[in-house]
């Protein structure tokens, strides 16, 4: 999920408290919580500014977000509660663990996958089934912090139902892209999903030898073809890979790629990013360079 998202998550967790017997250095410890929990995995996009190796892909929604990390994470937020604010409170520290886990399991759900099992695999598991932005998570949201208003007293209530729709939709959302995903399944060599901003509808994404078509598709209508794409399997990578070391990690991270071997250029994309003729995970050399 994006930025924006996980804060959402982090406030309206915070607005399931109780808050009515809390005094103001706790009500800060389980906001500072609540919300920095929900955001901290993130913080692996600091690799940006010392990666030269090209590995910023595979460090982002790498360690940082392994479900394996969550308790130490949360112990985290526990101490700087405890410096900070000088409270010592095991609820902050099951608050700070539930944000964290669900920073890292939300992530699952889109296209772009997260390293949930680091250090013991480094897959990135994905089921593209959510998009990273959306709306409908930011409609229930908004609705439950309108009512928190209106009824101060029932905040805890409200926001609690909200998590309950929240979870509705990504049942329903992921069933849908489960469904649909098995369609495809027997037919191609690979399919992955990528979850539209329009709720329940999927780009399906399919590979049979250096083909690669990618699919509109819901379960109302029929599917759509929007691209066909041709792969250059019979590419020689090594050039590639030693002069833009982005490319052998976007190779390594994407579930397929597609190749382009042409008189410009010698790159690789991840087809699922593939939007009006080009995609933005798209690593090539220009030849006549």
């Amino acid at each position: 999920m994006d930025s924006v998202t996980h804060t959402l998550f982090g406030l309206a967790l915070y607005g399931t408290v109780n808050k009515k017997d809390l005094d103001k250095n706790h009500k800060r410890a389980y906001l500072v919580t609540a919300v920095g929990a929900s955001l901290i995995p993130d913080i692996d996009v600091i690799s940006r500014f010392w990666d030269t190796e090209g590995l910023y892909q595979m460090w982002h929604r790498g360690i940082t977000h392994s479900v394996f990390l969550t308790p130490i994470w949360a112990l985290l937020f526990s101490l700087i509660c405890l410096a900070i604010f000088k409270i010592k409170d095991m609820k902050l520290f099951l608050l700070g663990w539930l944000a964290v886990f669900i920073h890292d399991t939300s992530d699952l759900f889109n296209a772009w996958g997260t390293g949930y099992l680091e250090p013991f695999s480094t897959q990135r598991i994905t089921f593209g089934t959510i998009p990273i932005v959306d709306l409908v998570f930011w409609g229930i949201l908004g609705i439950a912090f309108i009512l928190s208003r209106k009824e101060k007293t029932k905040s805890p209530y409200y926001f609690k139902l909200a998590w309950a729709f929240i979870a509705l939709h990504l049942i329903v959302q992921t069933a849908q892209g489960y469904i649909i995903y098995n369609q495809y399944d027997d037919q191609y060599d690979q399919v992955a999903l990528s979850a539209g901003f329009v709720p329940w509808t999927f780009s399906v994404i399919t590979m049979k030898d250096d083909q690669v078509t990618i699919f509109q598709d819901n379960l109302w209508q029929d599917r759509k073809v929007q691209y066909v794409l041709e792969s250059a399997a019979e590419a020689d990578l090594d050039k590639l890979f030693a002069e833009r070391p982005e490319a052998k990690t976007l190779y390594e991270w994407s579930p397929f790629v597609v190749l382009v071997n042409d008189q410009e250029r010698l790159g690789l994309y991840d087809p699922r990013f593939y939007r009006n003729g080009q995609s933005f995970l798209f690593e090539y050399i220009d030849k006549n360079k």
